[in-house]
């Protein structure tokens, strides 16, 4: 088990053009589950290359148990990646597959049975040894690609997207198995991810980039809670935060804090909410309009509501909704950076 350290980490894959990744300095805890999350292009592969080895950096250093091992081959780096294809040999069985990086480090073949018994033992895949990847689901896939990756005994775990071929449902279970399996092994793991519900499930602490620029870490509280910026305020949550322009600030709040006026605790804001569209999702209602008042020109909005409230709305009628003061989130219009609470005039 070891840490993971990036000391302003940089890759610029062509002169004159913004950098993938830029200057980023990040240390993990030993043991823990950090992800990395961002919408495409945000550096969040790039990045994790670069601390497999896969992807040699324009400038900055990569530290693994506080070894400096920049210049050195994945090999050498004492990881184990795992792929969003998996990367099986399909003419290989499971056993071949698992055994296959301790067969070309030379370890006898005794050991090697033993040490892939173990592997699938821990991710209960004992009974599909002698099947090929073909015959596999594909939740049976990504736990052999684990098995694989655990038989070397890393120091650190990087798994790239690895559930993103899986359908709705499946994810869901592989995502607790995940979760379960770094429980046991408690190895030090950094997942990429563009979904905020893996990352918000899965994380200690969430690494949120945008153009290959770290703009929060934190727990999953904290980021969706307290977003460092407009960018996290908007990317986190679905749907995402309100944000409305008012006066010298940006103000943002939840659709989950944006409620009937009755059912929001003083001191609140009050706001006329223009109702265009009812989404039903079963557990909630989500509510899409604009707000009414005049100062705010007809500023799209969000209400998510649960299904168990008794209130009715329709589309195309105006109700008067309400957030707490409490629930308010302010950003410097200048930096869109989270700044001090402040008044404002909502009328």
């Amino acid at each position: 088990m070891a840490s993971v350290e990036t000391r302003n980490l940089t890759k610029v894959f062509r002169r004159g053009q913004p950098g993938a990744v830029n200057g980023v300095s990040l240390v993990t805890r030993e043991g823990e589950f950090m992800v990395f999350l961002g919408p495409s292009g945000s550096g969040k592969t790039t990045l994790l290359r670069m601390i497999a080895g896969l992807e040699e950096p324009t400038s900055g250093e990569v530290l693994i148990g506080d070894r400096v091992v920049t210049g050195l081959a994945p090999r050498e780096r004492r990881i184990a990646m795992v792929f969003q294809s998996y990367a099986l040999y399909p003419h290989l069985s499971v056993y071949r597959n698992i055994a296959f990086p301790l067969r070309a480090q030379g370890m006898p073949r005794e050991s090697r049975r033993a040490k892939v018994e173990w592997a699938t033992g821990l991710l209960a895949i004992g009974h599909l040894l002698e099947r090929k990847p073909r015959e596999l689901s594909g939740g049976e896939r990504q736990r052999v690609a684990l098995a694989r990756a655990i038989v070397r005994e890393p120091s650190v775990f990087l798994l790239d997207e690895p559930l993103s071929n899986l359908d709705a449902k499946l994810r869901t279970s592989a995502r607790e198995e995940l979760i379960h399996f770094h429980r046991r092994v408690q190895t030090t793991t950094i997942y990429v991810t563009h979904d905020q519900v893996e990352a918000m499930a899965m994380g200690d602490r969430v690494v949120v980039l945008d153009r290959g620029s770290v703009r929060q870490v934190g727990t999953p509280r904290e980021v969706y809670d307290d977003p460092a910026d407009t960018f996290v305020a908007g990317f986190l949550g679905s749907p995402p935060m309100n944000i409305v322009d008012a006066d010298e600030v940006f103000v943002g709040f939840r659709p989950e804090h944006f409620l009937p006026e009755a059912l929001v605790p003083e001191p609140r804001v009050r706001l006329p909410f223009l109702i265009d569209t009812i989404e039903y999702l079963g557990s909630e209602r989500v509510l899409l309009g604009h707000l009414g008042a005049p100062r705010f020109g007809r500023k799209r909005a969000v209400s998510r509501l649960s299904s168990t409230l008794p209130e009715e709305f329709s589309p195309g009628t105006e109700a008067l909704f309400a957030v707490a003061e409490s629930r308010l989130k302010f950003f410097d219009r200048r930096t869109e950076r989270r700044c001090a609470a402040r008044s404002v005039a909502w009328e």
